[in-house]
C-alpha cells in the first residue's frame, strides 16, 4: 500500500483523475457537481469531442492505409551517358532455304492484289533481282533441308459486302477467314483499309515460311557491313569505333545496329549539350525492296532506348525520310516509384512471375511479350514467330498446326483489351528513363551540294549507287540540354507525418500531449486494479 495507491471507491478515483489530470475540460465535471445542468452539458461536451477525435482518427487510418503516394520533381544537372541508339535497313533477308516460298507469296499477292483491284503489280512490286537478294544457303550450315512446307490456299483475301459508315457512305471490309481445328467457329480477320489487310496477309503467311529456318541463326558469316548502311558515324566530334555498336537481324525492320548498347564505355559519356556534341550518322537508305510487302515504308528505322534493353521498333521506333537530314533532340526524365504497399513495380524483374525470353534487362514489353508468348504456346501449341521461344517449343505453321491463325488473333484481341492476365502479372519497373524526343528536317543534300557530296561519299566511304533519286539520309541525335527531371513518389502520409496528425488532433479536441494519453492509460490500469481488488474482497466475504 506504500507503493500502489488505493482508492475507496471508484467515485475517489475519478474525481482525483478530474481535479489532477492535464485533460482539458474534465475538472469542470467535478467542480459543478453541486449544478448537475452544468455537469451533464460538459459530459456530452467531452463525450461529443471523444467522438470527434476518433472520426478524425479512423479517417487518418483509413487515408494512411490506402498508401496514396504524392510525385515530388526536381531537377538535376550532371555529365550521363548517351542514350542507346538502334537503327534497322527496313530491308528483310530473303534466306535462300525459304526463298522459293517467298517467291510464291509474291505471286500470289500479285493475283490477290489484282482479284482485289484490277491492278498489275508485277512491274512495281516483285521486279527483284534475285542474285542481290540470296545469302548463304544455311542447310550448308547445319542439317537443315529444303522442307516440304507449301503455301495455303485457304487464305485468301476476300472483299466483304458493301456495308454503311456513319456518315451514310458505302464502305466494303478486306479480309481473310481463319477457322479452329475443326474447320468451324470461323471469323473474318477484316481491315476497312485495303492496304492494311493485304500487309496483314502477307505478314500472316511470311511468318508460317520463316518458321522453317532454325531458331538460332549465325549471320555473321553473310551479313553486309555496317559501312554498307552507315556511310559516316561520329560521336562528340570522333569517329565511331568498330567497338561501339552490335549487330542484329529483325524478320520484319531488317539489318539492324545498336550503338552503345551497355552504356560501360567512357567514350559515350556526354558532356554537353547541342548538336556538335550528339551523335552523326549518314545512312543508306536505298531500298533493295527484298521484301517488299512487309512494309510500304522507305527509310531507316530509328529508336531510342535504355541501356542492355531489347528494342522494340514496331512501339517506339520512328522513321528517318531518305533525302532529309533530320535533327532530333533528346531530352531525358527519370521515374522512381516506390513499390510495395504503394503500387506494384519490380526493382530487376526477379520477383516478377513471368520469366523473361529475353536476355536484357527487365522492361514492361518484354514481360508481355514474354507472358503472351508463354500463354500462347499452352493454348495454341505453338509459339509466335516474331518473339522468342521458350525451351522446348517451336514456331507456329500451318503445316503443323492448321489453325494457330485462329487461335493466335483471339489471343491477341483479349491481350489488348487486357483480358489476359498478362498486365497484371508484368508490373512496371520502379525505375526507368524516359527521353522525349523533339525533331526537325530539312532537304539534305540541297540541290547544289548532292553532287559533290555524293562524289564524297563514293571516294570516301565507297558509295556506289547510280540511282537518281535520293537513297541518303542524315541524322543526328543530340541531348538538348544535360539537366534532366526526376520525378519520385513519396508517401503522402508517412508515420511521421500520421502520428503528427494525430498529435495536432488531440491538441485541437483537448488541448493536451501525449503525457495526457499516459493519464488515461493510466486510470484504465488504476480501474482494472480497482476492480480486481474489490471482486477478490467480494469473493473472501463470501467464502468466510
Amino acid at each position: 500500500e506504500g507503493l500502489i495507491e488505493f482508492y475507496d471507491s471508484f467515485k475517489d478515483m475519478f474525481e482525483f483523475f478530474c481535479k489532477n489530470t492535464t485533460i482539458h475540460g474534465t475538472i469542470r465535471l467535478v467542480c459543478s457537481d453541486s449544478n448537475r445542468m452544468k455537469t451533464a452539458f460538459w459530459t456530452l461536451l467531452l463525450l461529443a469531442s471523444f467522438g470527434m477525435l476518433y472520426w478524425q482518427f479512423a479517417l487518418m487510418f483509413s487515408q494512411y492505409w490506402a498508401y496514396p503516394v504524392v510525385l515530388t520533381m526536381s531537377m538535376h544537372s550532371e555529365p550521363k551517358m548517351f542514350p542507346a541508339i538502334t537503327i534497322c535497313n527496313l530491308d528483310p533477308y530473303r534466306f535462300e532455304l525459304v526463298s522459293e516460298h517467298l517467291i510464291q507469296l509474291d505471286r500470289m499477292a500479285e493475283e490477290s492484289i489484282a482479284f482485289l483491284y484490277g491492278i498489275n503489280t508485277s512491274a512495281s512490286l516483285f521486279h527483284v533481282n534475285e542474285k542481290n537478294l540470296l545469302v548463304k544457303d544455311l542447310s550448308r550450315r547445319g542439317n537443315f533441308s529444303r522442307s516440304s512446307f507449301k503455301l495455303s490456299q485457304n487464305f485468301s483475301l476476300l472483299r466483304m459486302p458493301d456495308h454503311s459508315n456513319r456518315s451514310g457512305k458505302k464502305q466494303s471490309n478486306v479480309g481473310f477467314r481463319l477457322c479452329d481445328a475443326t474447320g468451324g467457329n470461323c471469323f473474318y480477320k477484316t481491315y476497312s483499309s485495303g492496304m492494311g489487310a493485304i500487309l496483314e496477309w502477307y505478314r500472316f503467311h511470311y511468318m508460317n515460311i520463316m518458321s522453317q529456318l532454325p531458331v538460332i541463326i549465325n549471320i555473321s558469316d553473310h551479313e553486309e557491313q555496317i559501312e554498307d548502311m552507315v556511310y559516316s558515324c561520329q560521336y562528340d566530334g570522333e569517329p565511331c569505333r568498330p567497338s561501339d555498336y552490335v549487330h542484329f537481324h529483325h524478320p520484319v525492320f531488317g539489318s539492324c545496329y545498336t550503338f552503345n548498347s551497355k552504356g560501360t564505355d567512357p567514350f559515350w559519356t556526354a558532356t554537353k549539350p547541342g548538336i556538335p556534341y550528339g551523335l552523326s550518322l549518314i545512312l543508306r537508305a536505298e531500298q533493295k525492296d527484298h521484301i517488299p510487302l512487309l512494309s510500304t515504308v522507305a527509310g531507316v528505322k530509328v529508336m531510342i532506348h535504355n541501356h542492355n534493353q531489347t528494342p522494340f521498333l514496331e512501339h517506339e521506333g520512328f522513321d528517318i525520310r531518305p533525302g532529309i537530314a533530320t535533327t532530333i533532340g533528346i531530352q531525358q526524365d527519370e521515374v522512381n516509384r516506390l513499390g510495395g504497399n504503394y503500387g506494384k513495380c519490380t526493382i530487376n524483374g526477379d520477383d516478377v512471375n513471368v520469366k523473361l525470353l529475353y536476355n536484357n534487362s527487365y522492361t514492361l514489353q518484354a514481360c508481355l511479350h514474354s507472358c503472351f508468348q508463354r500463354i500462347m504456346v499452352r493454348k495454341c501449341g505453338c509459339g509466335y514467330y516474331y518473339y522468342p521461344l521458350p525451351p522446348g517449343a517451336e514456331y507456329c505453321n500451318y503445316n503443323k498446326h492448321p489453325a494457330w491463325g485462329h487461335c493466335f488473333y483471339q489471343l491477341y484481341s483479349r491481350l489488348r483489351n487486357h483480358h489476359l492476365n498478362c498486365f497484371d502479372q508484368c508490373p512496371k519497373p520502379c525505375r526507368e528513363s524516359l527521353y522525349k524526343v523533339s525533331a526537325g528536317t530539312a532537304k539534305w543534300p540541297s540541290s547544289k551540294s548532292q553532287d559533290w557530296v555524293r562524289q564524297a561519299l563514293r571516294h570516301q566511304n565507297g558509295y556506289n549507287s547510280t540511282s537518281n533519286r535520293l537513297d541518303i539520309a542524315k541524322v543526328t541525335i543530340f541531348y538538348q540540354q544535360l539537366n534532366y527531371k526526376s520525378v519520385n513518389e513519396s508517401p503522402l502520409l508517412s508515420v511521421n507525418l500520421l502520428l503528427s496528425s494525430m498529435g495536432s488532433q488531440w491538441s485541437l479536441w483537448f488541448g493536451s500531449s501525449v503525457l495526457s494519453v499516459v493519464e488515461m492509460f493510466e486510470l484504465l490500469v488504476d480501474t482494472l486494479v480497482l476492480s480486481l481488488l474489490f471482486c477478490y474482497q467480494r469473493f473472501r466475504s463470501k467464502k468466510t
